[in-house]
């Protein structure tokens, strides 16, 4: 009989899920130093794959290196986020236009396929859930600006749809905010299914505000807290 559970990471794959996962939950502050010393004991590994962790973190955003060997968590200023979320409308809105015209057959069957999939984890009921329905949520993004059939568009988006960004602002969201912006998902794979560029865009531009509405305000409510301190 064969062993159906998931095979065990390895210890680099734990080191980065281990922090990453300290940072989206706010168990490690933006601006706090991080230490290899420190983590290889908070985490029960050696440092060899808390070092390698970090390295990654820091490409994806998570983590700032500073003078020296001198690492924090990166810090996210309110107005970067309401910059990327613009610049993110901007685009979006021009993608899912152009889907609405030229997505395949096949592309709106994944957009469904990836609802569905988010549907099934919300709310998200474990940390895998969250993480299953933080990449669907990225994929879902992403397979309508490949369904717009630009190259232009996907180099833009590689930037402005930044991992950490996107990973920490949704980690914002409560459980109403999850489920109106899957209503936003199905809404989106109707205006394309029914080549409607202008309901596709309005859609997109309603779903991103309604995002940076509710990032904004727990920045703020976050910037409170700090000054109560």
């Amino acid at each position: 009989m064969q062993n159906s559970s998931p095979p065990k990471m390895n210890a680099t794959e734990q080191a980065y899920h281990g922090i990453r996962n300290d940072i989206l939950t706010g168990r490690l502050k933006e601006g706090e130093r991080l230490t290899e010393t420190r983590l290889s004991d908070d985490l029960g590994l050696s440092r060899t794959p808390i070092r390698e962790a970090i390295g990654r973190l820091i490409l994806e955003g998570f983590i700032e290196r500073q003078s020296g060997y001198t690492t924090r968590v990166a810090h996210f200023p309110e107005d970067e986020a309401e910059q990327v979320y613009e610049i993110r409308r901007l685009v979006e809105c021009y993608s899912v236009q152009r889907a609405a015209r030229l997505a395949t057959e096949e592309d709106i069957a994944a957009l469904r396929r990836i609802h569905a999939a988010m549907q099934a984890d919300t709310p998200p009921r474990d940390q895998a859930a969250y993480q299953r329905l933080t990449e669907a949520n990225e994929e879902f993004h992403r397979t309508i600006v490949a369904a717009a059939r630009s190259p232009r568009l996907t180099a833009l988006m590689t930037t402005a749809l930044d991992v950490s960004m996107v990973v920490r602002t949704y980690s914002m969201f409560s459980e109403k905010d999850l489920r109106r912006s899957l209503n936003h998902h199905a809404e989106l794979i109707d205006a394309i299914e029914a080549r409607a560029p202008d309901w596709a865009a309005s859609v997109m531009s309603a779903h991103l505000l309604a995002g940076a509405a509710r990032v904004a305000a727990r920045l703020k409510t976050a910037g409170s807290d700090d000054g109560q301190d």
